[in-house]
């Protein structure tokens, strides 16, 4: 593996990266070229979509629903690739919320915002798709194991649905929970970050105050993350328990799921 296909410089697809090389507990790493993620397709240009189809990929599941897709548009074809949209959140979840963060003017978002409200939304939103969105997760995992590999995971961003999906993988691959936040942390880089967009039209625009203010909704923080590992740990009482009785996984198929992305 290059390090070119480790950290390749795309221009119309964010936070793109192999997961590939990750320790875990029992001593076995990552495979390299099997398991992928990043942000969404859409605007992927013609040496992106090139790039994207040498990697031999089967399948590329996108968490995005019917609202993200019709404002960013639909991924770029790739020959030969199965694309499998699994929705992390309800298209009308949010989207008077959304509107503000895009137009809204200062007043209104000290008032969603401020003093902390940012950063408990998110906060929230871990758990709220950690609890709610087991029929899913399971059901990744379960195309993981039997034949969907190598695979891309996205959402809009790559960093909260995508970064969350890749989590729980990571969690039944058995990988240590250090490398699974250092790398949910990277979406944070400069060249991974989600370009924050606001309505050129927008009241007082992106001003230093503005930008603070809607930081956290467009970071990732260790805090969203230990929310999710908490909310498995409280409402399942551990990874095992969440994995058997949450998603439905089998011994037999985590077992088939760690040969499938797991060096020997």
């Amino acid at each position: 593996m290059t390090s070119e296909t480790v950290e390749p410089v795309l221009a119309g697809v964010r936070n793109f990266r192999d997961v590939g090389g990750l320790p875990t507990v029992d001593g076995r790493r990552v495979r390299q070229g099997v398991l992928y993620r990043s942000g969404h397709l859409a605007h992927a240009t013609e040496e992106d979509a090139a790039f994207l189809s040498r990697l031999g990929l089967h399948t590329v599941f996108d968490f995005r629903n019917s609202a993200d897709q019709a404002l960013e548009g639909p991924d770029v074809e790739l020959p030969g690739v199965r694309n499998v949209n699994i929705p992390l959140s309800d298209p009308a979840e949010g989207a008077e919320f959304w509107t503000m963060v895009r137009e809204g003017d200062l007043a209104q978002l000290r008032a969603a915002l401020g003093d902390g409200r940012a950063e408990a939304r998110m906060v929230a939103s871990y758990r709220v798709l950690v609890r709610g969105r087991t029929a899913e997760h399971g059901r990744l995992l379960r195309a993981l194991a039997e034949d969907s590999v190598p695979a891309l995971m996205h959402c809009a961003a790559g960093k909260d649905r995508a970064g969350l999906s890749i989590a729980v993988t990571l969690l039944a691959l058995g990988v240590e929970r250090d490398a699974i936040e250092a790398d949910y942390l990277e979406s944070n880089a400069p060249h991974h970050r989600y370009r924050v967009y606001r309505s050129p039209k927008s009241a007082d625009g992106m001003s230093p105050e503005v930008m603070e203010l809607i930081a956290p909704l467009f970071e990732v923080r260790p805090a969203y993350l230990h929310a999710a590992f908490d909310t498995i740990d409280r409402t399942w009482g551990g990874v095992d328990a969440y994995l058997s009785e949450g998603l439905g996984l089998t011994p037999a198929l985590r077992e088939r799921l760690r040969g499938r992305l797991l060096e020997s």
